[in-house]
């Protein structure tokens, strides 16, 4: 089972996106929160839930949980 991630900072239309280990798109160490292993993307994305309420998989990792309509860069 993957491991994912979930980026602490939002993107700038307010999603939380989800990753899995070696995503080359994840967040750095210290924007990352570690959610675990989940036999699913979609799973992954219910776990990051409970601590954000806007999320959404990777365009590229986690593209089957990809809710995103546009892809953009996260907030600074």
């Amino acid at each position: 089972m993957p491991n994912y991630y979930v980026n602490k900072r939002q993107q700038l239309n307010g999603d939380h996106e989800v990753h899995t280990t070696g995503c080359p798109h994840m967040a750095a160490s210290e924007d990352r929160l570690q959610l675990g292993n989940h036999a699913t993307c979609q799973a992954a994305v219910e776990a990051a839930k409970r601590h954000y309420k806007q999320v959404s998989g990777c365009y590229h990792c986690a593209n089957t949980s990809h809710t995103s309509k546009d892809k953009l860069v996260a907030a600074e």
